[in-house]
């Protein structure tokens, strides 16, 4: 087996030609090896592997290491959003810190077993004294993502008419070649994303370099012994949305690995968090209640078990990122707006998270009858139901021979008539004093034993809870959320109509 003799930062810094490099006793390895023993390293050392990945370290992450245990290529499967792309860049620190190679090849050619003519040609020339440069591993990742008209040119090669011209030389000669794209990958980690989109003839190139390690470009005799490896990502949607992976190609990804969504609200925001683009003057200024964070995700959750969500296409991660940057921004302009310093986000904010909900999703028929505005809606009260029964009864499933309503106190309230009218553009004080008019409802938050600083955003919740479970009539007109007792007389509405979300954030 080819081994690497380890190399210490002094004598990366001092070896710069062929004969001191041998000199040093360093031997090549392949890529797989080298993925190999560097992983096998980490294991023993227990070293965090794929840092900010999350959610994924009893399913995903295994398998991917069983692959690079294993020498395999691999196939990333998973809807979108699922950090795929991610996941494949962080194999780059598996890697050696640095490389050599022969100085100015196309190639990354090693100074030992050098593949291409200049790096022969150069070697028979300058013998020990050929130069050698050090290639980082930051250097030896390669992305590309598949589209209907990449070219076998673009990934393989081609003769470039310019060189031979030149050169003076016959298209017959390999040194009038323009390598592509995966010849140019030499030594490197290559990234083909979205590979269904790529024409099944492109696809049928890549057959020789994962089966037998070399490749032929067009009719030339030279073959190039490539050392690859390969990291694909597709959707499976893409099967029979825009192309297909073609068997034979298939048959020769070694390890094909499925990704997935996160599993819990814990996880999901732990990744929303870590993603997403929040200004440090918006976290001083505005502060977001956990609850709040939990029905970000939970809207998530709701689009893709949602009946007018088509699921083949994926809810992705980047719902709850943008969402929950939104989220800032909507306290924040409210904040400006009132000439306040600081402020609190409220589940009233949550409407203005619906751009960052509309552009995500994939309605199937019914959701496009619905409306998009409508499902997002919908999500946001479905989501606002689960978070409530993870706090409080539910209001229409009350025990059998419980003596007491917990609701009675702010039912019998609304039912007398009140009303309690919730704006958008109302100061943290008004919005708070709104909240405390509504007899029992304090009292009811308090009992549950919450944190003493979240309790106004539960006392909202509360309310939108009961709204969502049809105990409490809910109405958007002019501007505000007005909640009474649905045989309560108040200010004209119609039940049925949706708010006009503009009209809302306006």
């Amino acid at each position: 087996m080819r081994v690497c003799v380890p190399m210490t930062t002094n004598i990366l810094t001092q070896v710069r030609t062929l004969g001191a490099l041998k000199a040093s006793g360093y031997r090549p390895r392949s890529i797989k090896d080298e993925l190999r023993q560097n992983l096998l390293e980490k294991i023993r050392r227990r070293e965090k592997i794929f840092p900010g990945i999350y959610g994924f370290d009893d399913t995903v992450l295994p398998d991917i290491e069983r692959a690079i245990l294993s020498r395999h290529n691999i196939l990333l499967l998973g809807l979108r959003g699922q950090a795929k792309t991610r996941l494949a860049r962080l194999l780059v620190n598996l890697l050696d810190e640095y490389i050599p190679v022969v100085a100015g090849s196309e190639l990354n050619d090693d100074p030992l077993t050098p593949i291409s003519r200049y790096a022969r040609d150069l070697i028979a020339e300058r013998g020990d004294e050929t130069p050698i440069e050090w290639l980082h591993r930051d250097e030896r990742y390669v992305e590309k993502l598949a589209t209907p008209d990449v070219s076998i040119a673009d990934l393989v090669g081609d003769a470039d008419p310019i060189k031979a011209a030149n050169l003076r030389l016959p298209y017959s000669d390999e040194r009038v070649i323009h390598f592509g794209l995966i010849p140019r990958a030499h030594r490197c980690l290559f990234v083909i994303n979205e590979l269904p989109d790529l024409q099944p003839r492109i696809q049928v190139a890549l057959f020789n370099v994962l089966q037998e390690g070399d490749m032929q470009i067009r009719g030339f005799k030279l073959r190039l012994p490539l050392d690859i490896t390969f990291v694909f990502t597709a959707n499976p949607e893409d099967y029979t949305n825009r192309g297909s992976i073609i068997t034979p190609l298939k048959d020769r990804i070694e390890s094909q690995i499925t990704t997935h969504y996160p599993t819990s609200i814990e996880i999901g925001r732990r990744i929303t968090e870590q993603e997403a683009r929040i200004d440090p003057a918006q976290i001083e200024a505005v502060h977001v209640p956990e609850l709040l964070k939990d029905l970000i995700e939970e809207i998530a959750f709701a689009a893709r078990n949602s009946e007018y969500v088509d699921k083949s296409s994926g809810v992705s991660a980047r719902l709850t990122i943008a969402a929950y940057e939104n989220l800032y921004s909507t306290a924040e302009r409210r904040m400006l707006l009132n000439g306040e310093n600081t402020t609190t986000a409220r589940i009233t904010d949550l409407w203005g998270v619906i751009p960052a909900i509309t552009g995500k999703v994939e309605m199937v028929y019914e959701g496009e009858q619905e409306g998009v505005h409508a499902v997002a809606l919908r999500l946001i009260g479905q989501a606002i139901q689960k978070t409530f029964l993870k706090y409080f009864p539910n209001p229409t499933k009350l025990r059998r021979g419980q003596e007491k309503d917990p609701y009675g106190v702010i039912k019998t309230w609304f039912s007398g008539g009140n009303i309690v009218d919730l704006l958008h553009r109302h100061k943290d004080r008004e919005f708070l004093q709104n909240l405390e008019q509504v007899a029992g409802l304090r009292q009811f938050v308090e009992s549950h034993n919450l944190p003493a600083t979240e309790v106004p955003a539960f006392m909202e919740l509360v309310l939108h809870g009961l709204a969502e479970f049809e105990v409490l009539n809910k109405e958007f007109v002019l501007h505000r959320w007005t909640f009474k007792d649905f045989l309560a007389n108040g200010p004209l509405g119609d039940a049925d109509d949706e708010p006009d979300v503009r009209d809302l954030l306006r």
